[in-house]
């Protein structure tokens, strides 16, 4: 599926009932690409705000991309990111603080929002600071003490969903 408007979250549920968040997916992002192999996307997939998305079977995909060589090198971009991405939040889960974590992850976003055009300095998180938590592996307690904290060093403003990032380079200074 590819995201045209809105945003999704992707999750798995464990057997005992337990969610885990594994991605967040915004207008011009692909979901389900881990489906190519078996034809089972092991992930589930909820809405965050109204979405749009377009549905695309993978043999059309596969036969576009055979005669658009610009298409499979899209292709192969995006799975390529989309591995970058995993073994960057191996990574970030593995060795970094609650700070850093959550600083890298607005980053992540920012970039994210960037490179398709809308502000990386101001921008809504659709996600609740659950959710946020859930994803990089932290209690929501841990969440909102760590964006409080941000605000009070002029780091950030928050407002509702509204993020802004007032200090770019003291934020990718604590995302290390």
């Amino acid at each position: 599926f590819a995201i045209k408007t809105g945003s999704v979250k992707t999750y798995r549920t464990s057997c005992d009932g337990n969610e885990q968040i594994t991605g967040f997916y915004f207008p011009g992002d692909l979901i389900g690409l881990n489906a190519l192999d078996t034809g089972v996307c092991p992930d589930s997939i909820k809405v965050l705000e109204t979405t749009t998305v377009c549905k695309v079977a993978f043999e059309q995909l596969d036969l576009l991309s055979s005669s658009l060589p610009k298409l499979r090198r899209q292709i192969l971009k995006t799975m390529s990111k989309e591995i970058c991405n995993e073994q960057h939040m191996l990574q970030l889960l593995a060795n970094k603080s609650a700070d850093e974590r959550i600083a890298t992850f607005l980053l992540r976003l920012s970039n994210r929002f960037k490179a398709r055009g809308f502000s990386d300095i101001r921008f809504r998180l659709p996600m609740s600071r659950n959710e946020i938590g859930n994803y990089l592996g932290l209690t929501v307690e841990t969440v909102s003490r760590v964006i409080t904290r941000m605000q009070k060093s002029n780091l950030i403003q928050v407002e509702n969903k509204e993020i802004e990032i007032l200090q770019i380079k003291q934020l990718q200074s604590l995302a290390n």
